[in-house]
């Protein structure tokens, strides 16, 4: 069959003639249910936790800053540029290696660190996503390369789901050069469905909600 022929049978199937213009898209069918703060904070926290994940909620920057202190115990570090980390005091921390701007510097700061600290830009409550949007601030291999990923939201960067962040969003490529939903720990299985963590990324995520 030729081509002419299977467009042909494509567009008498859509109902359209040789040379006209496809109709516009229909409008994207978004529903934000509503959700007071400690409802999603809640979600949240239930989702990752059901993933394996760790979580803290805490009241105060003060107290995300001892959170994390108490995680680091002399390990390797690396933190992301963000300034709400050093609003907290993180990037202040001991033994934390932040303000890394230089491609290869980052590179082996990260494949040499045991924790990755950043600000994740927006979570959604309904599945325990973190969202992190590539950047200066933002280095995505500070969120993939290390063990150990811990992220601190403050609480109003936490939607609903999906729906809402694309409200926020409609083209995440206009923004930003890379967007990673991260739900959990790294977790793959091989033929016979062993479940194992950590493969393809940190094996342990814990997110620190501030607020």
């Amino acid at each position: 069959m030729s081509r002419e022929n299977i467009l042909h049978k494509v567009r008498t199937a859509l109902g359209r003639s040789a040379g006209q213009a496809p109709a516009p898209p229909p409008a994207a069918r978004l529903r934000l249910p509503e959700m007071d703060a400690d409802a999603r904070v809640n979600s949240l926290m239930a989702k990752v936790a059901a993933l394996a994940g760790k979580t803290r909620r805490v009241d105060s920057p003060q107290a995300a800053r001892d959170y994390v202190a108490a995680l680091l115990d002399g390990r390797r570090t690396v933190a992301s540029n963000a300034p709400f980390l050093a609003e907290c005091g993180i990037t202040a921390l001991a033994g934390v290696r932040s303000g890394i701007s230089a491609r290869e510097d980052l590179r082996q700061a990260c494949a040499s660190a045991d924790l990755g600290v950043t600000c994740a830009d927006y979570a959604l409550a309904d599945t325990g996503t973190l969202v992190m949007l590539s950047s200066r601030e933002e280095a995505r291999l500070i969120s993939l390369l290390p063990p150990v990923h811990v992220a601190v939201v403050p609480q109003a960067r936490i939607l609903t789901g999906l729906d809402e962040l694309f409200t926020l969003l409609p083209r995440p490529a206009e923004q930003t050069s890379s967007m990673v939903l991260i739900t959990g720990p790294s977790r793959t299985a091989d033929i016979e469905q062993i479940l194992v963590r950590g493969v393809h990324g940190p094996g342990e995520i814990h997110v620190v909600v501030v607020g």
